[in-house]
């Protein structure tokens, strides 16, 4: 079988998809003077695209898979094979959305204001669409970059724009009026590519991993020392939502103790376990966590 063409965005998610690869188990070597990464698998070939051409070039079978967002699925109207969504909680701690912004002193409130009004945006066949459906008639003009600024210098009258916090949209006295669309990064194969048996097989490998090491990046291990006259106040101390592994020692009157918790209750759960008996208590991190 030939390797497996993998397209990888270009851009703000290149450096965190790469890190992730890592964490799952592959090596991604790139350079300023090529857009072909190297990778350490013979069954895999990369290259770096950007994220709004992934879709459709997958879709056409010069990639078989891909990542990039949910947006620019929608957006080039790709017939593609979505296998597994992606949440970088290293990047962000929130999805981005898609919202419609307009001038703080404008007037507009809600979208039926901005019929027949002219709407700029790189999401120009989505947001075309989505007037569409609510039988409200814009015009819509694709924007290279700094979208913002036309609201201010006049040029348009609103904006659909990618945001995750709307401080960059308000630091330009704007204000959101409508959410329009929430998108995350999401793996994408070729549909021919997903029926053969062999490709299908090595795209779910990637799936499964990519999926582990982000489940894994909020998780923490615990481990611990525990007397035996102690066992009981420990495991009640534990978050009842997860079950501990358990082990004798050498030392019969003492038991270790381990567990996965997210990283977020580590703080305050290690001073009450030293509290109530633990010792030896070792936090680890994990790279991967399969369920």
């Amino acid at each position: 079988m030939k390797p497996l063409r993998l397209a990888i965005p270009k851009g703000s998610l290149q450096a965190s998809t790469i890190e992730l690869f890592k964490d799952a188990g592959w090596r991604i070597l790139t350079s300023s003077r090529s857009y072909f990464p190297s990778i350490d698998d013979p069954e895999l070939e990369c290259a770096l695209v950007r994220a709004q051409e992934i879709p459709r070039y997958v879709e056409s079978g010069l990639f078989d898979m891909g990542l990039t967002g949910k947006d620019w699925i929608l957006e080039n109207e790709s017939d593609v094979q979505e296998v597994e969504d992606l949440v970088y909680s290293k990047v962000t701690s929130r999805p981005a959305r898609w919202v419609l912004a307009v001038a703080e002193n404008s007037g507009y409130d809600k979208l039926e204001d901005l019929k027949g009004k002219k709407i700029a945006t790189e999401l120009v066949n989505f947001t075309k669409n989505y007037f569409k459906e609510k039988n409200i008639d814009v015009e819509v003009e694709f924007s290279w970059g700094a979208t913002e600024a036309k609201v201010v210098d006049g040029l348009v009258d609103a904006i659909v724009e990618v945001t995750e916090t709307g401080s960059t949209i308000r630091a330009h006295n704007l204000k959101i009026i409508h959410d329009l669309l929430i998108t995350n990064t999401k793996l994408i194969a070729n549909k021919s590519s997903w029926q053969n048996i062999n490709k299908r097989t090595k795209i779910e490998q990637i799936a499964m991993l990519l999926k582990s090491a982000l489940a894994a990046a909020d998780m923490t291990g615990l481990k611990m020392n525990v007397p035996k006259d102690k066992i009981e106040i420990i495991i009640d101390t534990l978050p009842s939502i997860t079950s501990p592994t358990v082990s004798s020692l050498y030392d019969a009157d003492w038991f270790s103790v381990e567990i996965i918790i997210p990283q977020s209750q580590a703080r305050d759960l290690i001073p009450k376990l030293l509290r109530v008996g633990a010792t030896g208590i070792i936090e680890y991190p994990l790279k991967k966590v399969l369920y």
